[in-house]
């Protein structure tokens, strides 16, 4: 009989820390911290400090946990008539709002110990700001009340970019707002592409995003024209900036090619969810690998291999 109750107790134990695991929506983060990570081994020419690294992507896990925290006590109203969000912890009533409230301010005071004693203080005030905006500007004002929640909302998802930065240098350069500015335009085709897939369940619950709004023909335009924006945006990291080399420059080209290819066939076929689901689950491989590409396209290796290579051709030739 103990040994029953033990057990029973540790399975209850272990299904309350995956509530709050799952409270913080754990598949978003990842994303988040490959553009920190990017964007801090182009501002440290390659050569980044690990424990620095280290301490930064765990400050930004812990930002990002809490404000998607806070989001979910915020909307646990639609989530519980949402289908697809019906039995998160919040609306499956498995965590009330007051103890997720505290696990959310429990998770922003480390973010900004951290970022603050590993880093420094503009990391970690960036940080905080990104939390700020994700919940007043984007889920309290416009998440329910604008068809440009996405757009405007997307600089939440973007302020990684410039942690990262800060987090080497103390400072915010041209470059880092550039590679800001690129996730912010991704962020509208990445999500309007999944609002396309779930809009009924949108328009269920009165949210207006721009397929229920506008309707899918007027929500493929704007992803086709954010799409090339996207892919220019990238390329200028090469030219004029000069931040990336030809080894970004050749994965960028192709990458983007095949966005705007995806972009272009839902542009002609604005009703096929599976064309919508390809260009979703393409935006965040597209993401992704830019940002690797950005990493290893500034490794010292890598500009030691391409010299190389340079000076045998000129030998050769």
């Amino acid at each position: 009989m103990i040994e029953t109750n033990v057990s029973r107790h540790h399975e209850t134990f272990l299904q309350v820390v995956q509530s709050y695991y799952q409270l913080t929506k754990p598949r978003i983060i990842p994303l988040l911290l490959i553009t920190t990570a990017g964007s801090m081994w182009i501002a440290s020419s390659g050569e980044v400090d690990p424990l620095l690294l280290l301490a930064t992507l765990a400050g930004g896990t812990f930002a990002a946990a809490s404000a998607q925290v806070i989001n979910c006590v915020y909307d646990r109203d639609i989530d519980y008539d949402m289908e697809r969000t019906r039995h998160r912890p919040m609306p499956s009533g498995r965590i009330q709002g007051r103890d997720a409230i505290i696990f959310a301010i429990a998770l922003a005071i480390i973010s900004f110990t951290l970022l603050t004693v590993c880093a420094n203080l503009l990391a970690a005030m960036l940080a905080m700001s990104g939390i700020a905006f994700y919940v007043l500007i984007y889920t309290h004002w416009l998440k329910r009340h604008s068809t440009q929640n996405i757009v405007i909302g997307g600089a939440a998802g973007a302020i990684p970019a410039l942690v990262g930065w800060a987090a080497v240098t103390n400072s915010l350069s041209l470059t880092a707002w550039l590679i800001f500015a690129i996730v912010f335009v991704w962020t509208p085709p990445h999500f309007w592409s999944l609002a396309l897939m779930i809009k009924d369940d949108y328009a269920k619950v009165g949210v207006p995003m721009l397929p229920v709004v506008a309707g899918s023909e007027p929500t493929v335009k704007q992803i086709w024209w954010y799409t090339l924006v996207t892919v220019a945006a990238s390329l200028l990291l090469v030219y004029p900036l000069h931040a990336s080399g030809i080894v970004y420059a050749c994965v960028a080209l192709g990458l983007g090619s095949v966005f705007i290819q995806k972009a272009w066939k839902l542009l002609n076929n604005p009703e096929d969810r599976t064309l919508a689901r390809g260009m979703f689950l393409y935006s965040i491989s597209y993401m992704m690998l830019l940002c690797l590409t950005m990493v290893i396209d500034s490794l010292p290796l890598t500009h030691n291999v391409i010299n190389f290579a340079v000076s045998k051709f000129h030998f050769i030739g």
